[in-house]
């Protein structure tokens, strides 16, 4: 099929994000043209429930008044101004102020950002800054996971545990380690329980801190869910034996809660759901639904201290962004919070939760579906070529993306990471529109499984 006008200009002038760059030349991209509520409209005027929230992040779903207004109205009053040197305004402070008050854990200052990926850059330098002041100059090494995802600057996607970011780009970076992944579908072993998978985990995470040498490591960060390595849910007891390893050598924990954060797990934040109790958080995505590019690095007092020690002893704290503490975004993510606690958005994002993963554990029996997995309102699918023994299909198959055009030709968009389908839709969602978003995935699913047999990729 031959591609529109629009199609063509678009692959002319564009590169797109974690797309291939050669068949979207066959192929063209899906434009959208506008959107309301929980759905998205392509040129066609075709109407498509976005069951990723866009990118894990448009909690309030799309065409929101309120938001819309606040940033027109903070737009003529401060279109822009600055924190660097010693200046401030009311929006950032005033931001600053309400995510201490709601944070899971002491915090004692913010810094913000523009996004998940520059917060955990900021960590990262941050980390290595404080030890510095601290007299701990080998202490500088930093360990993420296996899967984890972090961003995609030079830290932050060192940081990211997947293949796809490092390869070719010559990451990751010195410094930077990988513990094992909390998957206990896929990495558990025979006979092992969750409890014991996840003491394993523990002790190999322990194993390696000790090899590389405690004095030389700095940090741990994780996701309380991991997002974008598939939605994987860590095992029972996964957190409190990982803390206990950390505490035990002193190592300053991280948590990215850059999808987790703001009501996707049904609470303010996705650690104290998983219990995990951090220093410092990442956070962005949800904190503006998505409506303005904002993220902040929230930091315990000893970080704090040590900004401070070492802007005396340099003269100035050498690290900011142009955008930090944009007026207008503030005020965006400020009415945004507002709307999470005046609407009972978290709430009722916990009430859906038992529907929404009872659909999911539903398609968990599909011949298609070795694992359902899944907390509040985020959830996925993985596509295996084989129920009973887990094989997982061939990557070149692409099972995954055909899963997910196999939804957009039933109006829902989800998201393929690997063979897992992805779903992650706006808080708002309505319990009938929960219904009709697995109805349409379903389907997608019968499809799927109807072209693998076809291929023969799978005997079921």
């Amino acid at each position: 099929m031959p591609l529109t006008n629009l199609q063509m200009r678009d692959v002319e002038t564009l590169v797109h994000p974690y797309t291939n760059q050669a068949t979207i030349r066959e192929t063209g991209p899906l434009v959208i043209e506008r959107a309301k509520g929980i759905y998205v409209y392509d040129v066609d005027g075709k109407a498509y429930i976005e069951g990723m929230a866009g990118l894990w992040c448009t909690s309030l779903g799309y065409g929101n008044e309120e938001l819309a207004e606040t940033a027109y109205e903070q737009m003529k009053k401060l279109s822009f101004t600055h924190l660097f040197g010693g200046k401030s305004h009311d929006p950032a402070i005033e931001l600053a102020e309400k995510l201490k008050e709601v944070a899971p854990v002491p915090i004692s200052k913010v810094f913000f950002v523009c996004s998940g990926s520059e917060a955990n850059d900021s960590q990262v330098k941050m980390v290595w800054y404080m030890n510095n002041a601290l007299g701990r100059p080998k202490k500088k090494k930093i360990i993420s996971r296996i899967k984890a995802y972090h961003g995609v600057t030079v830290a932050a996607a060192s940081l990211t545990g997947l293949p796809v970011n490092h390869t070719d780009f010559d990451l990751p970076i010195a410094n930077i380690l990988h513990a094992s992944c909390p998957h206990f579908y896929r990495f558990g072993q025979d006979g092992e329980t969750e409890d014991e998978f996840s003491t394993r985990c523990a002790r190999e995470l322990e194993e390696l801190i000790i090899k590389e040498g405690p004095d030389t490591v700095a940090a741990f960060i994780a996701e309380p869910v991991m997002g974008a390595g598939g939605v994987l849910v860590p095992p029972k007891g996964y957190f409190e034996k990982i803390m206990a390893v950390c505490d035990a050598h002193d190592i300053y924990m991280i948590a990215d809660e850059v999808i987790c954060g703001f009501g996707r797990l049904g609470e303010w934040f996705g650690s104290p759901v998983l219990g995990y109790k951090p220093h410092a958080i990442s956070i962005a995505k949800a904190l503006t639904s998505a409506y303005m590019p904002v993220g902040a690095v929230m930091i315990p007092e000893i970080m704090h201290e040590a900004l401070v020690s070492e802007s005396k002893k340099i003269g100035t704290f050498g690290h900011g962004f142009t955008y930090s503490g944009h007026p207008v975004g503030a005020a965006v993510a400020l009415k945004t919070l507002e709307i999470y606690q005046r609407d009972k958005i978290i709430q009722g994002a916990a009430a859906k939760a038992p529907q929404f993963q009872g659909h999911l554990k539903a398609l968990g029996d599909h011949p298609l579906v070795g694992e359902a997995r899944g907390v509040g309102l985020v959830g996925a699918l993985e596509l295996v070529a084989d129920k009973t023994s887990r094989k997982a299909f061939d990557a070149k198959a692409g099972i995954g993306a055909k899963a997910a055009k196999f939804a957009e030709d039933e109006g829902v968009i989800l998201r393929s990471v690997g063979d897992a389908l992805a779903f992650c839709p706006p808080l708002i969602i309505t319990p009938d529109e929960v219904d009709d978003l697995f109805a349409r995935a379903a389907r997608a699913l019968d499809k799927t499984h109807a072209f693998a047999r076809a291929e023969g990729l799978t005997g079921t």
